[in-house]
């Protein structure tokens, strides 16, 4: 099969909001008036971003996932992309798979693939995407005010908790990997709750390096501090049971709850939005996000100053939090 046959089989969908999709030298399309165009691009990397035998259908989902997660960031109605991506070999049954888990997740938000490239070579996923936000209401990192409260959506810490177990650094039973693998595999971009927040919140990003590091980007965009309450965040049922479960020895029951609070304040891969908005806006904030049907938390505030502490539950500052994921260090 030539590179030319892959693309028509298994990457060449019509484009109806487009001038012209995939096919040609450049995609074209309309802008629409009073809209600025927001783009980002993400790459997979397998062996970095996903083990080699990951699931194709699922990792198509994810591969466009990471990239709505960064539309939903900026408040963003995503629109088109375009697919980069390195084969070793032609595989069909890979190939099929993997494009109908993309193109399913395109579909569900209305996203039309308008280009991209093919090569061979070790596997390698790289999406552009598009998408459309009125001028004065995209969400940036630089909006944060002091006063402001410091919301997540969802849950956070499964994901890691799932990579935990397939790195064999945590053991879970099958149930309770079955109940976090989701959140690894099939990430849910918050597109409709980004969409909501136009308008109430000063600042927003995606978490996808772990919730201190990335909030740690609002804080230095917006030349603010934070106190995160480590009680508030967020997290599933599984990964409280874990942290629940006495351990043999102080030692290992030290070590447990140090890995467990890892993997919610630094663990990467959660794809919720982290936000911050004018207490005056709490109501709104709950009720746009129950409408949208996407759980919220508050979970600290913004301060003057720099930095980000986090307390525990009685208000003792907790030392040695570590930052998120970083591929240079």
């Amino acid at each position: 099969m030539s590179e030319f046959d892959l693309i028509r089989r298994h990457f060449t969908r019509p484009t109806p909001s487009a001038v012209l999709g995939v096919g040609d030298d450049a995609a074209l399309f309309q802008v629409s008036e009073g809209n600025v165009l927001a783009v980002s691009s993400d790459m997979l990397v397998s062996g970095t971003h996903f083990f080699p035998d990951a699931d194709p259908y699922w990792l198509g989902h994810k591969t466009l996932a990471v990239n709505l997660s960064d539309m939903a960031a900026m408040g963003a109605n995503p629109r088109w992309a375009t697919l980069a991506i390195a084969l070793p070999s032609v595989d069909e049954a890979w190939l099929s798979a993997f494009s109908a888990g993309f193109f399913a997740l395109a579909k569900a938000h209305h996203v039309e693939l308008i280009g991209g490239d093919t090569t061979r070579g070790a596997l390698n996923l790289c999406v552009t995407i598009l998408g459309e936000v009125p001028q004065h209401q995209a969400l940036r990192r630089a909006g944060a005010q002091v006063g402001d409260e410091i919301w997540v959506s969802g849950c956070l810490g499964d994901a890691a908790l799932a990579l935990a177990h397939l790195q064999q650094r945590i053991e879970l039973t099958e149930v309770k990997f079955a109940a976090v693998a989701p959140a690894l595999h099939q990430p849910q971009p918050r597109v409709a709750l980004g969409l909501a927040l136009r308008g109430i919140a000063n600042s927003a990003l995606d978490i996808s390096d772990g919730l201190l590091g990335d909030l740690a980007h609002i804080l230095d965009a917006s030349q603010v501090g934070a106190t995160v309450e480590l009680a508030s965040i967020p997290v599933s049922e599984t990964l409280r049971g874990l942290a629940l479960i006495p351990c043999p020895s102080p030692a290992e029951e030290g070590s447990h709850a140090a890995l467990l609070q890892q993997f919610v304040l630094s663990g990467g891969d959660d794809y919720e939005l982290c936000f911050t908005a004018p207490v005056h806006h709490h109501a709104d904030v709950v009720h746009r996000a129950r409408k949208v049907g996407v759980p919220v938390t508050r979970i600290g505030h913004i301060v003057a100053g720099q930095g980000c502490v986090v307390r525990d539950a009685a208000g003792k500052i907790i030392k040695g939090a570590s930052n998120g994921y970083d591929h240079f260090r």
